[in-house]
């Protein structure tokens, strides 16, 4: 009667329909020194099962906690040094600036060339001024293009 209740067992264990204390029968009955013969090949499996539930991890584990960067300080930072670097770099200035006498002659020279440049751009611009009349006119042939052909103006639409 016990071997069929074991053989049962059995079958519903590889269904995966036992319970706990199903399988700890299971478990003590596979523990025992006579096992029947033709369940013999079982045996390791459930004497492992058994060894193996009571193994405990010893070892400790160091748990170290992230810490956390904080960004706020950082852009506090950050803004500090900039407002430093911009007072050390620019002295205080009375609002008038100062030119050596090099600096002065190179400005005058920059405006007496960029005066010329202007000269002969204006220059430029008026002898292609006539490009305009001809650009108006060509939007008016344009225009006699759709009055003389009108029924390709109701098409396009």
């Amino acid at each position: 009667m016990v071997l069929n209740n074991i053989e049962n067992l059995l079958e519903k264990y590889e269904n995966g329909e036992t319970s706990l204390q199903e399988e700890q029968q299971l478990k003590d009955y596979f523990s025992q020194d006579t096992v029947a013969p033709h369940l013999e090949m079982y045996k390791p499996m459930f004497t492992y099962f058994l060894v193996n539930q009571q193994e405990q991890f010893t070892k400790q584990l160091p748990l170290k906690t992230k810490k956390r960067f904080n960004y706020k300080w950082l852009s506090v930072a950050a803004v500090a040094v900039l407002m430093v670097s911009v007072f050390v770099t620019k002295p205080f200035s009375t609002g008038e600036p100062t030119f050596t006498d090099q600096e002065i002659i190179e400005i005058n020279n920059a405006k007496e060339a960029l005066a010329i440049m202007s000269k002969h751009l204006n220059q430029g611009t008026t002898q292609v001024g006539y490009l305009d009349a001809i650009n108006k006119a060509g939007t008016q042939i344009d225009y006699l293009k759709e009055v003389i052909n009108p029924m390709d103006r109701i098409l396009k639409r």
